[in-house]
């Protein structure tokens, strides 16, 4: 079974006494480990799929299911509960807390749930991540006294701390020169090999797309291709 299934999703809004149609009758299928980039200009329902996958809204009509369940059918204490046990969340604006170091900030997810790690294997789990992200010499260092890009990796070890099946990125490379970008998108890839943990991200950068499994682009809150890796390099000419 699929880890994520849309069926005919479509997504409105009101906008004063304007409906605004963000996303079209979209289906897709998401497996277990893929690497997926939803691409698009401004305005293609990036972001509104990927806060339906993330139960952050909710599908105007259709079905979205998240490990099996359809979304639509549980309450906000269920869609709270799946979110933190099933999901991890990368943003653009980094959303790391100021007064807490890399460590903490870390941490931080795996204070919050009811079933929390022994200390030992929380310590070991996140010296792990610390070291998978490459920040061992910045554990003490505050988000004001790193990078962008090294904020960018605290958020990815973040959102990987609970062990969380998928990963969702809204834009994570949008603050980041091209060459910062390229690294953290390679650094995403990385962990899903590691941990086989899903990961779906939206960009409108084509130019990061090639690294991605399985492709779909976005246009007016519609499907206009959908490719996966084997195909988008015998379309590219890429040898494999």
């Amino acid at each position: 079974m699929p880890i994520v299934q849309l069926k005919d999703v479509k997504k409105t809004y009101e906008l004063g006494k304007t409906q605004v149609h963000a996303v079209k009758g979209v289906t897709f299928d998401i497996k277990k480990g893929d690497f997926i980039s939803l691409i698009g200009p401004s305005g293609s329902g990036k972001s509104t799929i990927l806060n339906m996958i993330g139960c952050i809204d909710q599908p105007t009509d259709g079905i979205v299911s998240i490990a099996g369940q359809s979304t639509s059918g549980l309450n906000d204490k269920q869609l709270t509960t799946l979110r933190h046990e099933v999901l991890g969340f990368i943003f653009q604006s980094f959303n790391l807390i100021p007064v807490l170091n890399v460590y903490e900030n870390i941490e931080f997810p795996l204070l919050l749930g009811k079933n929390r790690m022994p200390k030992r294997e929380r310590e070991e789990w996140i010296e792990y991540l610390v070291e998978a992200v490459e920040l061992t010499n910045f554990i003490k260092h505050k988000p004001n006294e790193l990078s962008g890009g090294q904020r960018q990796r605290v958020a990815i070890a973040r959102a990987l701390v609970t062990k969380p099946q998928i990963v969702l990125a809204d834009e994570p490379t949008a603050n980041l020169d091209s060459k910062t970008g390229q690294t953290i998108i390679e650094l995403m890839k990385k962990m899903n090999a590691e941990l086989n943990t899903t990961f779906i991200f939206s960009t409108h950068d084509s130019t990061i797309v090639g690294i991605a499994d399985h492709i779909i682009r976005l246009l007016d809150g519609r499907i206009v291709e959908e490719t996966h890796k084997a195909e988008y390099n015998e379309t590219a000419g890429v040898s494999q």
